[in-house]
C-alpha cells in the first residue's frame, strides 16, 4: 500500500488490484494524495551521496540490497547451528516458502511458535479457516465488558485495536491485512496456504478503514500499541515518499521494545525505499519484492546508495488468504514483506533474546548476496587482479578480460560491475560487490577496462568518472 504525502492529518485512497498486469497502480493497494514521487532519476539518486557513503559490507549492492532472504541459513545462525540442509520443495502455491527455505527451518522444530507478528494493516479476518487458531489474544482483557482490565489505555482490546475508528473492531473488509496474514501464519493443514511461521500468532492492528483511508499518525500510534502489547515482529506493508517523524520515532520505540519492525519498500520503481522502510538505515528491515525464479520485480524499489538492512522475498503472484475463507494471487512488495516478518518469527522461535540489531546482522550476513559471495569460487567466476596503493601518484587497477556480460546493470550515470577496490599495497584478486560501494577519502584509483564493445556501457562510464571525479574519493 502506497502513501505520498507529509500532510498526515488527510485520508488516503487506494484501489485494489490483484495482479502484476494492474501495476499502473503499482501494488495491491495504491494510497495518494497527488502525483508528487520523491523518486525521479538515477541523477537525482547519485546527487545524494557523499565520501561517507560506504558499504556496510561488501555484500550489499544498491539493487537488492543483501539479496534474497534466506531460512535455513538465518535461523540456523540465529540457533546458533551449522546450516540446516534442503529438503524437498512444497511446490504448488506454497512456492514463496520454498524459494526462501522455510522448509528446511521447520524440519529442524522452527515454526514460529511463541512469537507474536503484528499485522499494522486494513485489519484482519480472524474467523478465517486458515487463521483462526493463529489470532494473537489479548489475555489480560475480559470480553465486552466495557472495561479497560489490563490498564493500557483500550477498552475490550481482545483482538488488538481499531486506531482509525478508535474502537476495539479490528476485521478485515478490505482484504490487504488478511492476505498479508496469511503468507506469515497461515495454518499448516491439508488446504489454503501455509504461512512462513505457520505456529505464529497474529496480532491484527487496524489503521486503515474499510475504504483504505488512514493517516501516519494512525500508523505509528499502531506501532506503539503492538510494542507495547508483546509483538515480537511488527509487519509493516505500507509506506510512502516522505519521511514522518512520528513513523521514524515509533520504530525506534518498537526497537527499544524489542519488537523487529519488517516494512515494504515501495512499489515505484524506484531508487530507493520509501517510508518508513528509508530508516532500515538505523532500525528494522526494508523488503523488495522478487518472482519465482528470484528476479526483482521491475515495480519493486530498489535498495538505494545509502546502505541499510534490505532484502528481497517473494512478492509476485503471491498467494494467500482474503476474508470469507477466500484466496487469491497478489503482488506487491506488501506481499513480500510478510514473507521476511515470518523468516524472523523463525529466528526468534530459535532465539527469542535476539534484538534487532542481531537479526538485521544475521540477515545480511546469509541473504543471497552473502551466499553467493561466500560460495564464489575463481575457478568458475570471471576474476580481476588489481594492484592499489596510498601514494601521491593514482594507483592503477586492471581487469582481466572484463566483458559486457561482467556488467550488472546501466542506468543514467552508473555503471555496475562486481568488483571491489584493494585498499593495500599489494596485488589482489577480487569477486565482490559493485564499484559504487567503494569510497576512500585521500584515495586515488585509475580503472581500465578490457573487452567492452558497449558503447553506451563506455558513455556512462565516462560520465561516472567525471561524477566520481568531482566527490574527492576516487579519480576513474
Amino acid at each position: 500500500m502506497k502513501i505520498d504525502s507529509n500532510y498526515y492529518d488527510k485520508k488516503l485512497n487506494f484501489t485494489p488490484t490483484s495482479s502484476v498486469d494492474s501495476f499502473n497502480q503499482k501494488d495491491d493497494y495504491n494510497f495518494r494524495f497527488g502525483s508528487h514521487s520523491s523518486f525521479k532519476t538515477a541523477t537525482n539518486d547519485v546527487q545524494m551521496l557523499d565520501s561517507s557513503t560506504t558499504a556496510k559490507s561488501e555484500n550489499y549492492n544498491y539493487t537488492d540490497g543483501y539479496g534474497l532472504i534466506n531460512a535455513a541459513d538465518a535461523v540456523s545462525k540465529a540457533a546458533g547451528k551449522k546450516t540446516f540442509a534442503d529438503v524437498p520443495n512444497l511446490g504448488g502455491n506454497n512456492w514463496g516458502a520454498d524459494l526462501v527455505k522455510a522448509p528446511s527451518a521447520w524440519a529442524k522444530g522452527y515454526t514460529g511458535k511463541g512469537v507474536v507478528v503484528a499485522v499494522v494493516d486494513t485489519g484482519v479476518d480472524r474467523n478465517h479457516d486458515d487463521l483462526k487458531d493463529n489470532i494473537w489474544t489479548n489475555s489480560k482483557e475480559i470480553a465486552n465488558n466495557g472495561k479497560d482490565d489490563d490498564g493500557n489505555g483500550y477498552v475490550d482490546d481482545v483482538y488488538g485495536w481499531n486506531f482509525d475508528g478508535n474502537n476495539n473492531n479490528t476485521l478485515d473488509v478490505a482484504g490487504h491485512g488478511t492476505h498479508v496474514s496469511g503468507t506469515i501464519a497461515g495454518e499448516k493443514n491439508d488446504f489454503g496456504v501455509t504461512g512462513i511461521a505457520y505456529d505464529a500468532k497474529i496480532m491484527p492492528v487496524k489503521v486503515l478503514d474499510d475504504s483504505g483511508s488512514g493517516s501516519y499518525d494512525a500508523i505509528a500510534q499502531g506501532i506503539r500499541y503492538a510494542a507495547d502489547n508483546g509483538a515480537n515482529v511488527i509487519n509493516l506493508s505500507l509506506g510512502g515518499d516522505y519521511p514522518s517523524n512520528a513513523l521514524e520515532s515509533a520504530l525506534k520505540y518498537a526497537s527499544s521494545k524489542g519488537a523487529i519492525v519488517v516494512m515494504a519498500a515501495g512499489n515505484d520503481s524506484g531508487l530507493q525505499p520509501g517510508y518508513p522502510a528509508h530508516y532500515a538505515d538505523e532500525t528494522g528491515i526494508a523488503v523488495g519484492a522478487v518472482d519465482k525464479k528470484n528476479n526483482l520485480a521491475n515495480f519493486s524499489n530498489l535498495a538505494g546508495f545509502n546502505p541499510l538492512t534490505y532484502v528481497t522475498a517473494p512478492g509476485v503472484d503471491v498467494y494467500s488468504t482474503l476474508p470469507g475463507n477466500k484466496y487469491a494471487s497478489w503482488s506487491g512488495t506488501s506481499m513480500a514483506t510478510p514473507h521476511v516478518a515470518g523468516v524472523v518469527a523463525l529466528m526468534l522461535s530459535a532465539n527469542p533474546n535476539l534484538t534487532d540489531a542481531q537479526v538485521r546482522q544475521i540477515l545480511e550476513d546469509t541473504s543471497g548476496n552473502a551466499t553467493q559471495a561466500s560460495n564464489t569460487s575463481f575457478d568458475n567466476t570471471e576474476s580481476m587482479t588489481a594492484t592499489a596503493s596510498f601514494s601521491a601518484s593514482p594507483a592503477s587497477t586492471a581487469y582481466s578480460s572484463l566483458s559486457t556480460d561482467s556488467i550488472t546493470d546501466i542506468i543514467p550515470n552508473i555503471i555496475s560491475f562486481n568488483h571491489t577496490s584493494p585498499i593495500t599495497n599489494s596485488n589482489h584478486t577480487f569477486v565482490s560487490s559493485s564499484l559504487w560501494s567503494e569510497f576512500v577519502s585521500d584515495y586515488q584509483e585509475t580503472y581500465s577496462i578490457y573487452g567492452n564493445d558497449d558503447s553506451d556501457a563506455e558513455s556512462t562510464l565516462k560520465n561516472y568518472r567525471e561524477w566520481l571525479s568531482k566527490q574527492n574519493s576516487h579519480t576513474v
